[in-house]
C-alpha cells in the first residue's frame, strides 16, 4: 500500500471516528434542538465592555472575569473583579442568560469607557478565549481596520478548528467589519420582532441571520435597563440559542450548529 500522504492519517480506518447522525434538515424542530435545556454547563465567553455580575439579569452567571490591558506595547490578560466599564458587556450577557440562565459566563473585558479599546486587545481577548476552550464566544464588537484582517482570519479558523464557535455582530453601519464578515463565524444583524427565539437566515451573506436587536429592553449599569437597538443586542439572542442547542447536542461542531439555525430559521418555506 501506498505511503499516506500528509493529513490524511485521520482517515485511515482504523482512525476514522464514528459521529452520530442527525435528522434530515426538514426533520429539526425546536424541541429536537434545544428542548428541556437551560445551558447547564456551556461555557460562553463576553468579549466586551466586562459585566457587572451583581445586576440581576446576570447574578449568579458569572463563572470568572478577566481583563486585557496595553502595557508598553504589550497585551496582557489578567483577572479581574466582576465590572462593567460601560454596561455593553452586561447588556449582552443579560441578553444570554434570558434565553440560556444555567450556562457559564466567563466575561473578557477589552472595552472601557465609551467603549473605547484597540484592535490588538480584542485580538488578545479573543486568543485567550479560544486557548481557554470557550465553546461559545459573544463578539458584540469589530473592527474595520484592515491591518486586522489576517489575525481576526487566523483567529476565527483556529476557534472553527478548536470547536468554538463565534457569533459576532455585524457592523451597526453599512460597512464590513471583522470577524463578522467571515464563513467560519455566525455573523448576526437586527429584526424587530421581539422574540428571543424567532431569527431568520439571509441566503445572501456576509451577514447570515437575523435576531431580535431593534428597541430592545437590556441590562445596565447600577441594576438598571434601557431600550436600546444596535446589532450588538442581537447576536447575544442567538448565542443564548446556540448555548441551548450545545447543551443537548455537545458533540455537534461549528458547521452542524450553523446548519441547525439555518433549519430552524423562522423564514424557511416548510412543505405542509
Amino acid at each position: 500500500m501506498s505511503e499516506r500522504p500528509g493529513w490524511s492519517t485521520q482517515f485511515a480506518p482504523d482512525s476514522l471516528d464514528e459521529l452520530a447522525a442527525i435528522p434530515h434538515l426538514d426533520d429539526i424542530t425546536p424541541e429536537w434542538a434545544w428542548g428541556g435545556t437551560t445551558g447547564r454547563g456551556v461555557r460562553v465567553a463576553v468579549i466586551d465592555s466586562g459585566i457587572d455580575a451583581d445586576h440581576p439579569a446576570v447574578a449568579g452567571g458569572i463563572l470568572h472575569s478577566v481583563a486585557v490591558e496595553e502595557v508598553d506595547g504589550q497585551t496582557e490578560v489578567h483577572e479581574v473583579e466582576d465590572e462593567d466599564l460601560f454596561g455593553h458587556g452586561t447588556a449582552c450577557a443579560g441578553i444570554i442568560r434570558s434565553i440560556a440562565p444555567e450556562c457559564e459566563i466567563t466575561s473578557i473585558r477589552v472595552l472601557g469607557e465609551n467603549l473605547s479599546g484597540t484592535g490588538s486587545m480584542f485580538i488578545a481577548g479573543l486568543r485567550w478565549a479560544i486557548e481557554q476552550n470557550m465553546r461559545v464566544c459573544n463578539l458584540s464588537l469589530g473592527t474595520t481596520k484592515r491591518r486586522f484582517y489576517s489575525e481576526f482570519h487566523e483567529l476565527a479558523d483556529a476557534a472553527y478548528f478548536n470547536n468554538t464557535l463565534l457569533v459576532a455582530a455585524a457592523n451597526n453601519m453599512p460597512t464590513p467589519s471583522f470577524p463578522s464578515t467571515y464563513a467560519s463565524v455566525v455573523s448576526v444583524g437586527s429584526h424587530d420582532v421581539d422574540d428571543p427565539y424567532t431569527f431568520y437566515y439571509n441566503p445572501t451573506p456576509p451577514v447570515e441571520f437575523g435576531a431580535f436587536g431593534i428597541d430592545v429592553r437590556v441590562a445596565w449599569l447600577d441594576g438598571q435597563t434601557i431600550q436600546a437597538t444596535g446589532n450588538s443586542f442581537a447576536a447575544p439572542h442567538i448565542t443564548g440559542v446556540i448555548a441551548r442547542i450545545i447543551e443537548k447536542h455537545p458533540d455537534l461542531t461549528p458547521f452542524q450548529l450553523k446548519t441547525v439555525l439555518r433549519a430552524l430559521a423562522a423564514n424557511v418555506r416548510r412543505e405542509s
